[in-house]
């Protein structure tokens, strides 16, 4: 069993890779059941998104997305997320991605959990 659980957290990111599409204005909604995680986003230049991914017994995660952005174009993509438990118990998670569509770059991104 995964030490760290995703389900019911809320992430938005705080840095991104200049091709990648969300912003401080898309947030995250996840979820999980054992080791499988997923969740739905939206927000900023994003319409409409969803990934999954399999967590390790870090909490590392493997996952695969997909989303429908303002512009109306569908996108994919993979990543490898690593999560970081901050001092005061929130997640941020350093993601590592690439598209598997488009223009099939690679970027990274950084994810915090918000305050509830």
């Amino acid at each position: 069993m995964p030490k760290i659980n995703y389900d019911g957290r809320t992430f938005a990111p705080i840095t991104n890779t200049r091709t990648g599409e969300v912003s401080s204005e898309t947030t995250f909604h996840y979820h999980q059941a054992g080791s499988i995680v997923w969740a739905e986003y939206s927000g900023g230049s994003i319409f409409k998104g969803q990934l999954i991914a399999i967590s390790d017994a870090d909490g590392c995660l493997d996952m695969r997305y997909h989303h429908l952005n303002a512009m109306g174009d569908l996108m994919t993509g993979i990543c490898r997320t690593v999560p970081e438990v901050l001092s005061d118990g929130r997640l941020r998670l350093h993601e590592k991605w690439q598209w598997t569509s488009g223009d099939r770059s690679t970027g990274e991104s950084i994810l915090e959990e918000k305050q509830i």
